[in-house]
């Protein structure tokens, strides 16, 4: 059998940054591995979407759906756990989402160091939110990684769909801050929408996401793209529907 595409599925956005920074990182992914072939695709927004992409590829030839996304909603559990299905009898696997993981957590820190951070700055780390409970927990997680490795408080909050809501945490770090300033902490891959909404919430300054804008994609971001690859070509997998349709 032939090596699994990899096939990197984001979101989408209607942004132009955000769709260049995702591009980016897609292309990051293929130089890494020259020899996998790489396509990229989306749930929303943008085209191709990843049934079309799945069916565009030869006959036979298996694939492993890379969501990149944060934290693992319903476009990974529905959206593309029915691609999958609908795409039979290719094999196709589906793993998880990109965090929770220690290098997209030191994205965070970097991306903190350079807003300038300094000692008595309050953090509020924004994540995009979800009506998944597992979904929400892992941005908790995520919030206590970063907290760990800062060695200092951070709240969680969400932009959408969880609470507490970020203009909302915002507001409660600013009055137990004692005239020190707040930061976001921007918990999402890419310029677009939220983003925007992150800009807006009132804090003293507000991060880049995990991809700015301009910038190469970080390391600990391809790394996890190819770990997750690597894991779901390599078999170890548990499964989803049948033998034939699988996560990571």
């Amino acid at each position: 059998m032939s090596a699994p595409v990899l096939l990197a599925a984001s979101h989408g956005t209607s942004d132009p940054a955000g769709q260049a920074a995702v591009a980016a990182l897609v292309r990051a992914v293929a130089d890494a591995r020259p020899d996998t072939a790489v396509r990229g695709s989306f749930v929303d927004v943008q085209q191709p979407s990843v049934p079309s992409t799945l069916d565009a590829l030869a006959v036979g030839v298996p694939a492993v759906v890379v969501p990149l996304l944060l934290s693992a909603g319903y476009h990974v559990h529905v959206d593309l756990a029915d691609a999958a299905r609908e795409a039979l009898p290719r094999r196709v696997t589906v793993t998880g989402a990109l965090g929770p993981d220690a290098r997209i957590t030191r994205v965070l820190a970097d991306r903190l160091y350079e807003a300038g951070l300094s000692d008595g700055d309050r953090i509020v780390l924004a994540a995009a939110g979800s009506s998944n409970a597992d979904a929400v927990a892992d941005c908790h997680t995520v919030g206590r990684e970063l907290s760990v490795l800062l060695g200092r408080p951070v709240t969680v909050a969400f932009i959408s769909a969880a609470q507490p809501r970020l203009s909302c945490a915002v507001a409660g770090a600013r009055i137990s801050a004692r005239g020190a300033r707040v930061i976001v902490a921007t918990y999402l891959l890419a310029p677009g929408y939220f983003a925007g909404l992150a800009r807006t919430a009132g804090a003293d300054l507000v991060t880049a996401p995990l991809l700015a804008a301009g910038e190469a994609p970080p390391d600990g971001l391809v790394e996890t793209v190819i770990d997750l690859y690597e894991r779901a070509a390599g078999g170890s997998l548990s499964v989803l529907c049948d033998e034939q349709v699988t996560a990571a």
